[in-house]
């Protein structure tokens, strides 16, 4: 499904990522781990076209989109939930939701009213603004969303943080569903146990670069991967 070869990209001359390779298997959730400015949320945007690769290729299904623009790469059905929700303040939930139902196919799997019933707590606040929304609210309204775009592919950068233990496990529980559903996901999470728990594949970075790369059993049973380049 994804396919990153040799990508180079970072902010104007500061470069963060170099040489990152990376790959996504359709039906699976891959996560992607690292200390804090590893390049996780760098290489997110560089998927979307948020970021210019400066060097090397982002593949969906084989076809190279370095260089596209964002909303190009939108409607090739990736959408990205960012770690900052970039929900709109000053709209209601409805509002919110309704902006992303422009972008759906007409044969739209994910609609209004099954990502009210996918996510209750948002039907109740459909009058709400955004800016009178939880933390947690706020997430699921980010996901929800993403998801009235139809996605092939779902992109979720640190979707726990700053969230209630409580809120977590609900989150936890939806993207399960999502993923037993068939969902492919990438998902960059700082939460050990929780990235660990859903992905089925994971790749570290370390430096700009992919460190480690194997599955969610490998990577909790090897404790020297874990404290260097996680600190776990």
């Amino acid at each position: 499904m994804l396919e990153i070869d040799d990508l180079h990209t970072g902010y104007g001359e500061t470069q963060v990522i170099y040489g990152l390779n990376l790959r996504a298997t359709a039906g699976r959730v891959l996560a992607i781990l690292g200390r804090n400015g590893a390049g996780k949320t760098t290489t997110m945007k560089a998927i979307m076209g948020l970021l210019p690769a400066t060097r090397g290729a982002i593949r969906i299904e084989g076809k190279d989109i370095a260089g596209e623009r964002t909303f190009d790469i939108a409607r090739r059905g990736i959408a990205y939930v960012p770690e900052t929700r970039d929900i709109f303040p000053s709209l209601t939930v409805k509002e919110n939701l309704q902006l992303a139902t422009r972008l759906a196919p007409a044969s739209a799997e994910w609609t209004m009213e099954r990502v009210l019933d996918f996510f209750p707590n948002l039907s109740r606040r459909l009058s709400n603004g955004g800016n009178e929304l939880s933390g947690g609210e706020q997430q699921m309204l980010s996901i929800a969303r993403a998801l009235l775009m139809n996605p092939r592919l779902l992109l979720l950068d640190e979707p726990t943080e700053g969230l209630a233990p409580i809120i977590v496990r609900q989150i936890h529980e939806k993207l399960s569903e999502l993923k037993a559903a068939g969902m492919t996901m990438v998902l960059v999470e700082q939460n050990f146990g929780f990235a660990t728990e859903l992905a089925d594949d994971v790749h570290v970075i370390g430096r700009g670069e992919t460190v480690w790369k194997g599955s969610s059993a490998d990577i909790i049973a090897d404790k020297a991967v874990q404290k260097k380049w996680l600190g776990v």
